[in-house]
C-alpha cells in the first residue's frame, strides 16, 4: 500500500465532488465508511494522526451491553448493545470473543441484587446470550480465585472481549474493499461551504502538503476532539463532550494470573474496578476522572495512579508493586453531555448525533459496541434531512463478515499471546513475506511489520507498536527495545521517515518511571 502524495490520492479519486467525506478514523468514523461504502456511496475518510489512535485503541476491551446502563435504568441502550454484541461477535469471531466474568460481593444484601441483576442482564440477551449466569459460593470462588479478599458469595456470567485496534483494521479494510478511500496521518485545516456542499482543504501530518476536497456531506466523527470542528452555526452553547479519562495498567500474567475476567461493581467511592486476561498479559482498569481538556496522549495523575494500586489490593487482593507494571496507558471517553450536574461516572455512553447544517453531520458519544448501530443512525440522519438521496443498494452491515474473518473457530483466543492468529485470513501470506522466521519480540515478526506497511497503512513506528502489534500497551520498556529494527523495516518498506525519535519519547509516558514518585 504504497502511499501516495497527497496530491495524487485526491486526484486519485473517482469522482470529482464525493458522496460523504468522514473526518476521524475511530470505530465511528470507520463504522460510517463502511455503511456509506456498501451503500454505494462515494467515501472518503481521514484521520489526523492514525487509524483508532485515540479513543479506540485504549479501550477497556470489553464488547459489552452494559451492566452498569442496566442499573440507570437505560433499558433501551442495554438491548441494543447486547444485541450489536452478539453481530460483532459473529462478524470478527478472530477478534472478539466471549468471556466469562465473575464479581464476588463482600455481604449478602449486595450478592442478592447483583445475583438479580446479572440474572437479568443474561436473560436479556436472549438467543445472543454466550454462556449461563451462575451463583457461585463463597467456597468455589477462593477455588477460582483464591486471592480474592473473604467473599460472602458470588456470580459469574459472561460478556464479550476485544482487540480492538486490529478491529478498528479490520473495518478499514473492510471499508477499503468495498470502495472507500481511506488516508491516515491527514488532517483537516477548513471547511467552507459550496452551492453543491462543501471543499474541505486537508494536509498531509507527515510532509505538510495540502490539497481540497468537494464533497457533498461531512461527518464530524472525531470523539471527544468534536468541538473544534463543528460547524459555527452549531448552537452548541456548552461543550458537546465532556471528556472522561480511564487509567489502565497491565502486568505480567504471572504476576496476577487469570483465566477469566473480576469485576468490582463498586468501589469504596463508587467506581467499578476490572481485572482482565488480555493478549498473554493481565489488565487492570480504570479510573473515572472529568477532563475540560482533550489532549491527544494523555497522562495519568499520581492519585489515579494510586487509587490503580490501592484498590487492587482491597479489592482484588493483589499488593502490586511498581516493577509489575509493564505499561501504563489512558483513554478519554467522549462521554455527551446531556447532564452537566452528573458525575463521569453516572454520565450514559449514548450516542449523539446533530445536523450542524445542511450536509454537515457530527456524531460522538456510544461506545465500540454500538459503532455499527451509530453509523445505521447516521447515514439516515443524512438521507432524511434530504442531504443524500435513498441509498443505492442496501448495506447489510449486520451480515457483512469484516476483513480477516475465518469460517473456522480460532484455535488461539485473544486471551493468550499475541500472534499470527490475530490476523486471521491474513495469517498464511503473511506467513509467507521475507523474515517469517526472524522474530522481533511478543509473536512480531518482520513479516507481519512488512505485511501492515504495505497492506494496514503502518507508516511510523508508533502505528506498528502501538496499534497494528501493541506492544506499547502490553510492555513499553519491550517496545523501545524493538523500536530502532522495526523503524529500519517500516523505512525500507515506505521510504518515508518512520519517526524512530518520537517513539522513543511517546513510550517513555508508558512507563511507570516516567510519573516519577506517584506510588
Amino acid at each position: 500500500m504504497t502511499r501516495k502524495s497527497l496530491h495524487r490520492w485526491v486526484q486519485s479519486l473517482p469522482l470529482q465532488i464525493t458522496d460523504v467525506l468522514v473526518i476521524g478514523g475511530g470505530a465511528t468514523g470507520l463504522g460510517v465508511a463502511l455503511q456509506a461504502a456498501l451503500e454505494g456511496r462515494g467515501v472518503v475518510l481521514v484521520e489526523a494522526r492514525d487509524f483508532a489512535c485515540g479513543t479506540s485503541s485504549r479501550s477497556t476491551k470489553l464488547l459489552h451491553g452494559g451492566v452498569r446502563y442496566l442499573a440507570q435504568g437505560h433499558i433501551g441502550l442495554v438491548r441494543e448493545a447486547l444485541r450489536e454484541r452478539g453481530t460483532v461477535l459473529r462478524l470478527a469471531p478472530h477478534l472478539a470473543q466471549p468471556l466469562p466474568f465473575v464479581v464476588a460481593e463482600k455481604h449478602g444484601w449486595s450478592w442478592a441484587i447483583t445475583s438479580l441483576g446479572l440474572k437479568l442482564y443474561g436473560a436479556m440477551a436472549g438467543r445472543l446470550g454466550l454462556g449461563p449466569t451462575e451463583l457461585l459460593s463463597a467456597h468455589t470462588l477462593h477455588q477460582l480465585m483464591p486471592q480474592l479478599p473473604k467473599p460472602f458469595a458470588g456470580v459469574r456470567y459472561w460478556d464479550g472481549q476485544f482487540e480492538d485496534a486490529r478491529l478498528a483494521l479490520a473495518l478499514a479494510r473492510s471499508a477499503d474493499s468495498a470502495g472507500a478511500h481511506l488516508r491516515n496521518h491527514t488532517r483537516v485545516t477548513h471547511i467552507e461551504p459550496q452551492p453543491e456542499g462543501w471543499r474541505v482543504t486537508l494536509c498531509d501530518g507527515l510532509s505538510g502538503e495540502t490539497a481540497t476536497v468537494l464533497t457533498r456531506c461531512v461527518v464530524n466523527a472525531t470523539g471527544v476532539w468534536i468541538d473544534a470542528l463543528r460547524h459555527p452555526s452549531a448552537h452548541a452553547k456548552t461543550p458537546t463532550v465532556r471528556p472522561s479519562q480511564g487509567v489502565h495498567l497491565v502486568v505480567d500474567r504471572q504476576t496476577f494470573p487469570l483465566d477469566q475476567a473480576v469485576l468490582v461493581p463498586k468501589t469504596s467511592d463508587g467506581r467499578v474496578l476490572f481485572a482482565l486476561p488480555w493478549l498473554g498479559s493481565t489488565l487492570i482498569g480504570t479510573t473515572d476522572t472529568p477532563r475540560t481538556d482533550a489532549p491527544s496522549d494523555p497522562l495519568a495523575t499520581p492519585a489515579e495512579l494510586r487509587y490503580l494500586f490501592e484498590q487492587t489490593r482491597i479489592s482484588l487482593g493483589v499488593a502490586l508493586r511498581p516493577k509489575d507494571v509493564r505499561s501504563i496507558w489512558v483513554g478519554l471517553r467522549p462521554l455527551v453531555n446531556l447532564h452537566p450536574q452528573h458525575a463521569s461516572a453516572d454520565v450514559s455512553r449514548e450516542h449523539l448525533i446533530e445536523r450542524d447544517a445542511p450536509g454537515f453531520i457530527s456524531v460522538t458519544g456510544g461506545k465500540w459496541t454500538t459503532y455499527r448501530a451509530m453509523a445505521e443512525a447516521v447515514m439516515q440522519t443524512l438521507v432524511k434531512a434530504g442531504d443524500l438521496p435513498t441509498a443505492p443498494s442496501p448495506a447489510h452491515t449486520d451480515q457483512h463478515r469484516l476483513h480477516g474473518y475465518r469460517a473456522s473457530a480460532p484455535s488461539t483466543g485473544i486471551q493468550q499471546p499475541p500472534g499470527l492468529h490475530l490476523l486471521g485470513s491474513d495469517a498464511d501470506s503473511v506467513a509467507q513475506l521475507p523474515g517469517h522466521d526472524r522474530p522481533l519480540g511478543l509473536g512480531l515478526t518482520e513479516s507481519i511489520v512488512r505485511h501492515s506497511a504495505r497492506h494496514e497503512w503502518a507508516i511510523t513506528v508508533e502505528d506498528m507498536l502501538a496499534r497494528r502489534w501493541r506492544v506499547l500497551f502490553l510492555d513499553a520498556q519491550l517496545a523501545q527495545r524493538m523500536a530502532p529494527r522495526v523503524a529500519d523495516i517500516l523505512q525500507e518498506e515506505t521510504g518515508i521517515d518512520p519517526q524512530l525519535d518520537a517513539f522513543m519519547l511517546l513510550s517513555e509516558q508508558y512507563t511507570l518511571n516516567h510519573h516519577g514518585d506517584a506510588l
